[in-house]
């Protein structure tokens, strides 16, 4: 799909410190997304993060770490928008408007809300054990965040669809009701799959597993992280063989083909061993990512700056969502 002369935003929660693999199945590819539109609104869901914030987490300053990230990452805030959800409060007048058309049903099939069920119901539980309403009318606020600017595309995973859908059904509706095309109708767009990048020990990459690569590390961090991940001890290995290791999924998802097919060669006719190969693979880790890395810890050193890029880009974006909003008022007669 053309995207050259579209809208397009994406939002995301603040969780954390990324690791390799949310890199390049998320941030890289949204990175490059953004770059090809005509215009491109990322957001930091700060409101969505409350469902699910726990009492030990700073709210800000995991908004700091996330602004951080994606300016490290290349996210051009200067020719698009970074901005705090939380600044824009036409969203969440929006929101109050869309929460008088939606019908209930429809949030009793989201996706989030039936697996929260879905794990009561599991655990012998009370079925909305746990369940508040920012996480039941989680889909509503992010048909707002969606509507707000007149976004003609969201790139989204297979599992984020819903999203639009819904979205897209309270458009509809409130369109039909007072027989009007103020609200502008979003499509997905829908992620080309990346592949999964295992974790140190093969199962997925992930923090609860401890088994992650970080993206914003010291070399010292990125060798403890490699010398970990698992090898076998075979005698003779083949090309099928080397391409089924978790090490090599690892290598492959970072490297170049050039790069994949020579460390292939090189195990396989013994030139080098595992410990070598990992050498290789830190070399790569450090070429790619180490400016990146040294970025961030130069920009996440600066919360006063980082508060400042995301205010400066609210207040740009802030009179395109006011006029929206009086529009839509307009016509429900507000």
């Amino acid at each position: 799909m053309d995207i050259k002369n579209k809208t397009i935003l994406t939002g995301i929660k603040p969780s954390g410190q990324p690791h390799v693999g949310n890199y390049l199945g998320a941030i890289q590819p949204m990175v490059n997304l953004s770059d090809q539109a005509s215009k491109s609104y990322f957001f930091i869901a700060d409101y969505h993060a409350l469902n699910t914030l726990s009492p030990n987490q700073s709210l800000g300053d995991l908004v700091h770490l996330l602004a951080a990230q994606m300016i490290a990452s290349g996210f051009d805030y200067k020719k698009h928008y970074l901005y705090r959800q939380s600044d824009i409060p036409e969203i969440f007048e929006l929101q109050t408007i869309f929460n008088s058309f939606t019908p209930k049903g429809w949030m009793n099939k989201s996706h989030a809300y039936k697996a929260a069920v879905d794990l009561n119901r599991l655990n012998n539980k009370d079925v909305d054990n746990e369940v508040n309403m920012g996480l039941y009318n989680y889909p509503i606020l992010m048909a707002a965040d969606i509507l707000i600017f007149n976004t003609d595309l969201v790139p989204v995973g297979k599992d984020q669809v819903q999203h639009v859908e819904i979205a897209r059904d309270i458009a509809t509706r409130f369109n039909s009701r007072y027989k009007s095309d103020v609200i502008k109708l979003p499509n997905y767009y829908l992620k080309e799959e990346v592949k999964e990048v295992p974790g140190l020990d093969g199962r997925k990459m992930s923090k609860s597993y401890n088994n992650v690569i970080p993206l914003f590390a010291t070399t010292e961090d990125w060798h403890n992280a490699v010398k970990k991940i698992v090898t076998d001890s075979k005698d003779n290995h083949t090309e099928e063989s080397i391409k089924d290791t978790v090490f090599y999924k690892i290598y492959s998802s970072i490297s170049s083909n050039e790069q994949n097919k020579k460390i292939v060669d090189q195990l396989v006719n013994k030139t080098i061993g595992w410990r070598e190969a990992k050498d290789e693979l830190l070399n790569i880790i450090i070429d790619r990512f180490q400016k990146m890395s040294e970025d961030y810890f130069n920009i996440i050193k600066d919360p006063a700056l980082i508060d400042k890029i995301l205010k400066d880009n609210a207040l740009l974006i802030q009179p395109q969502a006011q006029d929206h909003l009086d529009k839509v008022k307009k016509v429900v007669g507000i």
